[in-house]
């Protein structure tokens, strides 16, 4: 809810401006969703949560909107100066087991910005799975569903 008071006659007192949280927080949260362009399937990426068939818009981070503290992915995305590097590939951001190409369906890690996806995005490169493993309890403390 944005709300907006005006100060006393002529508009010469000071007026107020308040935002609700849930407002701020959605304004921040699509702060780079162009990034979801430099990985392969970025806007495909499922939801690892139990919930159902829903895409993980936020896929460097532990929110699924996106915004907030960075997952493991989001780090390595970063350090790689937000490009899709063989070594990122290559990589198992979530120490789950699966390449993050794998994950993303670039599993010969040949794919480049602007091309179709060898294969489908099948997990996340930044949240370990299955969620419920006790190996990935730790790294996933801070994912939020």
């Amino acid at each position: 809810m944005l709300s907006i008071t005006k100060g006393k006659s002529g508009g010469r007192g000071r007026g107020s401006i308040s935002f609700d949280e849930a407002e701020i927080e959605e304004s921040l949260s699509v702060a780079f969703p162009g990034y979801t362009q430099y990985i392969p399937n970025g806007h495909n990426v499922p939801s690892p949560c139990a919930s159902g068939k829903h895409i993980w818009k936020g896929v460097g981070h532990d929110i699924a909107h996106g915004g907030g503290p960075r997952n493991l992915f989001g780090l390595d995305f970063a350090s790689s100066a937000h490009v899709w590097t063989r070594d990122l590939c290559m990589a198992d951001s979530d120490l789950d087991g699966v390449s993050n190409g794998v994950e993303l369906g670039d599993p010969t890690c040949s794919w480049s910005v602007g091309e179709t996806p060898e294969g489908q995005a099948t997990g996340h490169p930044g949240i370990c799975e299955p969620m419920n493993d006790p190996k990935c309890q730790s790294v996933n403390v801070n994912v939020v569903c």
